[in-house]
């Protein structure tokens, strides 16, 4: 399944099938639930086709991602973008592969530039970014030229479909370590399966029991560890580690400007709350997958210190600077 994949998708991002056969082979996947192994060879496909973001090979073994697949409607507010700074300013270098709005009110993009956040860059100076600030966004567009085959037919089909899932998997860095977060809990497993298969060496990929993409602070949390090829089931509630259950009405988002607001806001120590509790709890994450934090609770304490310390707000007017500088 892993070669017959890769050869479609091979097809399909050089332009050797009509957008009538790749709108049916894509509602095929989606009817009969792709596999681990189909998702592993589309994803190397797209890798294959990819613009790398040119770091050294000493950066892109430290590099991690946060990311989510989208389409888990929840409307809340820009949580990966949040927790990606406040993860540089714990000293990760966050390579953020991320877009605009597709199915949220603010896309990662839309409320990073808002923030003041120069993403224009070349790849060069986006790749300095990484080096400089521990920090760098790739805009999807600029990386996955061959999509241009396949975007046109995505825009027919009503539902998500195997390109939600690819996009987080294809990381223009090449990251090996990566915290995903997942539209439905059906396919942790198999997405974790898919990573192993590609390679990477530590991730967690989750979904929340309300269905979220991120670890939710109104429910428990389902998630795999895939660590050097073993895989274990976990489940996170909030509670074990201090944070109380809170509505999902209280992490709710609004526009990029609401969004940006918010984020300058909870890194600069003026928001607590589910709106804070839900970074911290993310950040954690992380931090435990890029080996900084131990377990849960070391990483929340890690990352409320950076907030309290002022090492947070210092590093989104680093991001902020530097982004600019390098234009």
């Amino acid at each position: 399944m892993f070669n017959a994949a890769k050869l479609k998708f091979d097809d399909i991002f050089e332009n050797r099938l009509s957008q009538v056969e790749i709108r049916e082979y894509l509602l095929e996947l989606y009817e009969r639930g792709e596999t681990a192994a189909e998702i592993a060879g589309a994803a190397s496909a797209m890798r294959d086709h990819l613009i790398p973001l040119p770091i050294h090979e000493d950066l892109r073994a430290k590099a991690i991602d946060v990311v989510g697949t989208g389409g888990d409607k929840s409307y809340s507010f820009n949580i990966s973008s949040t927790v990606s700074i406040l993860l540089a300013a714990c000293g990760s270098y966050v390579a953020k592969h991320g877009n605009r709005s597709v199915t949220s009110k603010s896309g990662s993009a839309d409320m990073l530039e808002v923030l003041g956040i120069n993403l224009n860059l070349s790849l060069e100076n986006n790749a300095k970014m990484l080096e400089e600030t521990g920090f760098a966004f790739m805009f999807a567009n600029n990386h996955h030229p061959a999509m241009q085959y396949i975007t046109p037919v995505r825009k027919t089909i009503p539902h998500r479909t195997i390109m939600n899932i690819l996009g987080p998997l294809c990381n223009p860095a090449g990251v090996t370590k990566q915290v995903i977060g997942v539209f439905d809990k059906s396919y942790i497993n198999r997405i974790a399966a898919a990573l192993d298969m590609l390679d990477t060496k530590r991730a967690m990929i989750l979904s929340s029991n309300d269905g979220m993409d991120e670890i939710s602070v109104s429910d428990i949390t389902y998630a795999t560890l895939l660590i050097n090829g073993k895989i274990t089931d976990i489940e996170i509630n909030p509670e074990h580690y201090g944070i109380p259950l809170a509505s999902k009405d209280d992490i709710m988002g609004e526009g990029p400007e609401f969004n940006a607001k918010l984020t300058s806001d909870i890194l600069s120590k003026k928001i607590v709350g589910a709106k804070l509790d839900i970074v911290l709890i993310n950040t954690a994450a992380a931090l435990i997958i890029d080996e900084k934090a131990r377990d849960f609770k070391d990483g929340i304490d890690m990352a409320k210190a950076a907030i309290i310390s002022g090492a947070a707000k210092e590093k989104l007017e680093q991001i902020i600077k530097v982004s600019n500088r390098l234009s």
